[in-house]
């Protein structure tokens, strides 16, 4: 297990001497400026989506519902995915896309000055927005599908700027 390597070529840091997981320690790197946006993709129904646009879901305005969502699981990241620090966010957007008449695409940016990336921040959230609008949905739409997650791009720290390609 010590000779893991990411698809970069650096060593898999959350692995001790003997393969096991652990809390990297992050004191003795700087303090930066930490970009990352991500984004998942909801597809339901047409009539699903149009109810979510016209603000016809009983159990209310789906968006706001999902945003304030999104921003709450970015902010609590560290509780939900083991092996993440917590951090101290200084922004968190969310926007919302219908990419057709049955997607609706969420893009969550989040931003922070620290030691350590802020991309399970950017996912968690999308997903937690995602899956906020499939419960406020699923009376009207079990089939809904969350799809697509995906780190977009991230800026900042030791490895700079990435990128999605597609």
């Amino acid at each position: 297990m010590t000779g893991e390597h990411s698809e970069s070529g650096q060593r898999i840091t959350h692995l001790d001497h003997q393969g096991r997981a652990r809390m990297v320690d992050i004191s003795a790197k700087e303090a930066t400026e930490r970009v990352a946006r991500a984004s998942a993709e909801v597809r339901m129904r047409p009539v699903t989506l149009a109810r979510i646009r016209d603000g016809a879901i009983a159990k209310g305005d789906v968006l706001a519902v999902a945003q304030v969502a999104a921003i709450m699981g970015a902010k609590r990241t560290a509780d939900v995915i083991p092996l993440c620090h917590p951090v101290a966010l200084t922004g968190v957007d969310v926007e919302f896309s219908y990419i057709d008449d049955e997607v609706l695409r969420i893009e969550v940016r989040v931003r922070t000055i620290g030691q350590t990336g802020v991309e399970m921040e950017a996912l968690t959230g999308c997903t937690t927005g995602a899956l906020t609008v499939y419960d406020m949905c699923k009376a009207i739409d079990r089939s809904m599908t969350i799809e697509s997650v995906a780190l977009m791009e991230k800026s900042g720290g030791k490895s700079g700027l990435y990128r999605r390609r597609d």
